[in-house]
């Protein structure tokens, strides 16, 4: 069983003043997984870069790099993508180890480790939107009891997020410290996903942070509209007899065939879709249009 989607991501910025120099990072190519392909990839940028480089950032993401040394007064980056995303397995998350024993098998003792633990350590720790706290630890002291399997337990804390937390796009910013986050019980996906790393790694385990698409629904009979859907943000867990294993707090599923990954990262400031430096441009937000479309 497979699904096949076409998706169009356009970012488009209107400066106030004339931007000299810029340079950006587009992570806008999905990952090559085990459970999708990209079949077909266009990148268009307009004014043209005065040069482009694509290659792959530490965390295995395709990356392009634009640099642009002329000056420009708007600049607008569209990516076409075709992917294919495929079913994953079903595992059976009660044969997953109880998730003291992974913390236990990925804090440092002297021993090696071996190379996927290892690889994991890296999103065991915190980072520019995820902080280690002992609230993080209260907060989730019902989904991890003792002996409890891990992945039982990343279960619980998904559907913890899901019934006490409220989607409210104006609740917060890119910014929003995840302690007020925690207090007001509001925010995006984006804020759910930071959220279930901190709880996670604030116990010593590992876990990253996922960004893509989801298929969202239209309201009953009304059309999909072009750029009606927006980019979407879960988490995958370290298991070390099942590998990484997904969840999507916002939404209290485990990603499947409508879920599309882009790159994932320590939080949202490792895969951005596109982020830079400029000299110049004044006040300016970006204009963001994305469309995912299932293709028969």
């Amino acid at each position: 069983m497979s699904a096949h989607y076409q998706i169009l991501h356009d970012t488009h910025y209107r400066y106030d003043s004339p931007v000299s120099l810029a340079q950006q990072l587009a992570h806008l190519w999905p990952r090559e997984c085990p459970w999708q392909r990209c079949t077909e990839q266009q990148l268009q940028v307009s004014p043209p870069p005065s040069t482009r480089r694509d290659e792959l950032d530490v965390f295995g993401n395709p990356l392009t790099r634009l640099a642009f040394e002329r000056p420009h007064d708007e600049l607008q980056v569209s990516a076409r993508l075709s992917v294919e995303v495929l079913a994953r397995a079903a595992l059976d998350f009660n044969q997953s180890p109880p998730w003291e024993q992974v913390r236990d098998g990925l804090a440092y003792s002297g021993r090696p480790l071996a190379a996927p633990a290892l690889q994991a350590c890296r999103y065991r720790f915190e980072s520019p939107y995820v902080h280690l706290k002992r609230s993080f630890v209260e907060f989730s002291a019902s989904c991890f009891a003792p002996g409890r399997p891990l992945l039982l337990g990343g279960r619980a804390l998904m559907e913890k997020i899901f019934c006490e937390f409220t989607f409210d796009a104006e609740a917060t910013q890119v910014a929003t410290p995840l302690v007020e986050v925690l207090e007001r019980r509001r925010g995006v996906c984006q804020d759910f996903a930071h959220l279930m790393l901190a709880c996670l790694r604030s116990r010593g385990l590992a876990a990253r942070y996922v960004s893509g698409y989801l298929l969202t629904q239209p309201p009953p009979g009304q059309p999909r509209l072009i750029g009606a859907d927006a980019s979407h943000a879960w988490v995958s867990v370290y298991c070390p007899q099942l590998g990484w294993v997904d969840f999507d707090p916002t939404n209290n599923v485990q990603p499947a065939l409508e879920h599309i990954t882009l790159a994932w990262g320590r939080d949202f400031s490792d895969v951005s879709p596109l982020r830079g430096v400029i000299l110049g441009g004044g006040n300016h937000d970006p204009e963001v249009r994305v469309t995912v479309m299932p293709v028969p």
